[in-house]
């Protein structure tokens, strides 16, 4: 069975930078040798992901780059803006505001801290319910 997985950020260091906590999320992925997308809202949001994933963690190394190289399918995190096709992975770290379309095992969602964000990610949550997906949630 499908999971999708809820991340509601709550705590201060992910209140003032979101793309932490989907940072985290990456290293925890690659660590797991699960191959990641992360569908972004838009292209800046893509390049700002891109630049967090080689500052947050000094010690850190996450192999990612944006989506739409030759070499999309070799690296282990892949960032994808709207527009751009890619093969579908077991995993699907979603910052859009719909379900991700294509098979994947598990899907995370980010959701913000502003109770409007959250309106958006209420509606993802009954329609993977419907869908058939194990849920859960987890407060960050």
């Amino acid at each position: 069975m499908p999971r999708a997985d809820f991340y509601l950020i709550d705590k201060p260091q992910f209140r003032e930078n979101p793309l932490l906590l989907v940072c985290k999320l990456a290293q925890h992925a690659y660590s797991a040798q699960q191959p990641a997308l992360i569908l972004t809202r838009d292209f800046p949001q893509a390049e700002a992901l891109d630049g967090a994933l080689w500052e947050f963690d000094e010690d850190a190394f996450i192999p990612h780059q944006l989506a739409g190289d030759e070499d999309d399918a070799n690296t282990a995190v892949l960032i994808v803006p709207p527009g751009e096709e890619t093969a579908d992975r077991p995993l699907v770290i979603n910052l859009r505001d719909t379900v991700p379309p294509g098979r994947y095992e598990r899907v995370l969602e980010v959701v913000a801290a502003d109770p409007d964000a959250r309106t958006g990610s209420r509606e993802r949550w009954r329609e993977y319910q419907r869908l058939g997906f194990e849920l859960r949630k987890h407060d960050m």
